[in-house]
């Protein structure tokens, strides 16, 4: 990260980084099959086909990228080459602005929210503060307008930004064929490879316990089994409860 945006950000690097990079990368993927509720990004996503027939390799494409920009910084030359090719990607008909401060609002505030419901501590405001920094350069750096608050004013703090993206959900979230398509790939594929073999058939079940019911909704997912439900809730406070004896 250059001298220019260590400063800005540097608490969010840290966290993300070194201090809960696994928690970090599993609210990011969740941040990534939220798009997936949005119709016009879902057929976005499945018009290409890699997402639906490469999903592992899609989301670490998606990961490194961003753990990129965070890393290395917005105007470090890797950080400019990641902001350059994300450009390219998304400068196509239909990829309106609010669409892409939707897909930078979910990476933002979606590993945040796991981190303070499944971390072994909350965000601090500090970090809060760091990742709306990063979120204001990324979109500066993409080009995009000013981002919008939740009635259209300017968003000017992190509870703003995440107030518009819930309304922009309940405005915008609707079932679609792409949408379901890309669940069920990502579910089956990306998840179960990170689960072990014995493990692997409850993947679609175990994914589906990590979405809330308005994304549920928007992607025709049942809502699991009360046992899966538990099990995944006491793995995830076990794992928090063993972090926090650790530090």
């Amino acid at each position: 990260m250059t001298a220019g945006t260590r400063g800005a950000y540097r608490a969010y690097a840290r966290l993300v980084l070194e201090t809960m990079p696994e928690e970090s990368r599993v609210g990011l993927t969740l941040g990534f099959v939220r798009t997936f509720g949005i119709p016009d990004i879902a057929h976005v996503l499945a018009a290409g086909g890699r997402m639906t027939n490469e999903p592992r390799g899609r989301a670490k494409a998606t990961g490194v990228a961003m753990f990129t920009l965070i890393g290395e910084g917005l105007d470090s030359a890797e950080g400019r080459r990641v902001v350059d090719s994300l450009r390219r990607i998304h400068d196509r008909p239909g990829i309106t602005p609010d669409l892409m401060h939707y897909v930078l609002a979910c990476f933002t505030v979606c590993p945040l929210r796991f981190i303070d419901a499944h971390g072994h501590r909350h965000v601090t405001e500090a970090e809060r503060d760091a990742a709306y920094a990063f979120h204001m350069a990324l979109s500066d750096a993409l080009g995009l307008p000013e981002p919008p608050g939740p009635s259209g004013d300017l968003a000017h703090d992190l509870a703003a930004v995440e107030d518009w993206m819930r309304d922009y959900e309940t405005r915008h979230f609707a079932p679609t064929e792409a949408g379901r398509a890309l669940w069920a790939a990502t579910s089956k594929g990306l998840l179960a490879a990170r689960l072990p073999a014995p493990l692997a058939p409850l993947a679609p079940a175990v994914a589906a316990s990590l979405l809330d019911q308005p994304l549920r909704a928007a992607l025709t997912v049942r809502r699991p089994p009360a046992p899966i439900r538990a099990l995944v809730t006491y793995a995830l406070r076990a794992r928090a409860r063993a972090r926090r004896r650790a530090t």
